[in-house]
């Protein structure tokens, strides 16, 4: 590869203002690092100290001294396909959801996401006797990227993705096999409940955040900058530019998850189209 092919890479993870493509980004350089990092250790240690330090623990005593793992847990995998994985699903999901969504209201469904998966992972463990919350720990982006999954399919339900082996499958048929296989995954003796419990949490927040959205109520409201107040002395009027009625987003918003994008007017995705740019 010339240099002007990795420097066009490097400009889309982290120079496009995808913050889709800024997360696979910044995992791929984590999982280089640890992996490299890994060499100079013993493996044993270095999952001991990344269990110990940057993985979010199920053991509330650890919280006080551990917070910021809410963070950084997000950030780690297990292997080359637990990545590979979580980073094609966000690819794909993460840039539907900003086909008809903002950038602002991504962030909040990522990292609201990743904190109410890691938090149900750690009220299971430490509710259930069958289950011991001491030493468990939980690692990967799976529950923000499930997130934004059950985002998008409870956006427009009836949108269709093709798969390989099984041709083309509505996003709500879709995100419901992902739930039951997470449900499943939760019962005893299965290799991975805490990922899968992270999932359902990750799948919660994202329907509820659509939802809300849909009812009026946007989480991510918080980010919007607020104008600042300036005089403005013997300038010429400017043209208004169109503003874009929050109520005809919200009628078309509704209309997509009841007959799907397809059935838009032209005119329709057009107006979508500019409210995701402003």
């Amino acid at each position: 590869m010339n240099n002007n092919g990795f420097k066009d890479i490097i400009d889309r993870l982290f120079k496009s203002g995808n913050p889709a493509m800024l997360y696979i980004g910044i995992n791929i350089i984590v999982f280089l690092v640890v992996n490299i990092g890994s060499l100079f250790l013993v493996k044993e240690l270095g999952n001991e100290l990344i269990s110990q330090y940057l993985a979010f623990p199920a053991d509330f005593a650890q919280w006080p001294l551990r917070f910021y793992t809410l963070v950084t847990y997000a950030f780690l995998h297990k292997d080359l396909f637990h990545i590979l994985f979580n980073l094609l699903w966000l690819y794909w999901m993460g840039n539907l959801f900003l086909d008809f969504l903002k950038s602002r209201q991504f962030q909040v469904v990522y990292w609201g996401g990743a904190i109410i998966g890691a938090l149900a992972f750690a009220l299971i463990f430490n509710l259930s006797p069958q289950l011991n919350a001491s030493g468990a720990s939980l690692i990967g982006a799976s529950a923000a990227v499930m997130a934004i999954f059950s985002a998008v399919a409870t956006l427009v339900p009836n949108y269709s993705i093709r798969l390989l082996l099984f041709g083309d499958v509505r996003l709500k048929y879709l995100l419901l096999v992902y739930v039951l296989i997470d449900i499943v995954g939760t019962s005893p003796g299965s290799g991975n409940i805490g990922g899968n419990l992270a999932h359902l949490g990750g799948a919660l927040f994202g329907f509820v955040y659509i939802k809300l959205l849909q009812s009026g109520t946007d989480l991510s409201s918080f980010l919007v900058k607020k104008p600042k107040m300036k005089v403005v002395r013997n300038e010429p009027q400017k043209k208004k530019t169109e503003i874009i009625n929050q109520e005809e987003i919200d009628a078309i918003l509704d209309k997509i998850s009841k007959t799907g994008y397809e059935k838009l007017t032209a005119k329709e995705k057009q107006t979508l189209f500019d409210a995701s740019k402003n």
